[in-house]
């Protein structure tokens, strides 16, 4: 079963470089150039797990990731930007992200971008399976 990664970056470079970091992975890969495109698969419930930039078609991850979750409450999001304010990663955390990534500039970084995707596919498998449990019982 393949398992869908949505890639939001207002960075071509880096969208394209995530992409086929991932792509020899066993994901498909979906890049997002619009909200539209984001909304659309997030409304869907096909994606289940989002690498989303600082900033993305003009809106920041700040006002997304409200939006992102109310679509999809099941989403997991991974943030990956350049900042590391922790003031600001807090913020983020408590909005509901699943992880705080910085953009991987080396084998070290992707390695640890992979582990957190891996990661991040097994929880929300998990989540998924013990709120359709929870579900059923009512």
């Amino acid at each position: 079963m393949m398992r869908l990664l949505l890639i939001a970056d207002k960075d071509t470079n880096t969208r394209e470089q995530v992409a086929e970091m991932f792509a020899a992975d066993e994901y498909q890969v979906i890049t997002a150039e619009s909200v539209d495109v984001v909304l659309h698969d997030i409304l869907k419930k096909n994606a289940r797990v989002i690498l989303l930039g600082s900033e993305f078609d003009d809106l920041s991850a700040g006002k997304l990731i409200p939006l992102l979750k109310k679509c999809n409450k099941h989403l997991t999001i991974i943030l990956v930007t350049d900042e590391e304010s922790l003031p600001l990663i807090r913020k983020f955390r408590k909005e509901g992200i699943f992880y705080h990534a910085l953009k991987p500039v080396n084998r070290r970084d992707r390695e640890e971008l992979r582990q957190v995707v891996r990661c991040a596919f097994e929880n929300s498998s998990e989540r998924r399976w013990s709120t359709t449990i929870s579900e059923n019982r009512s």
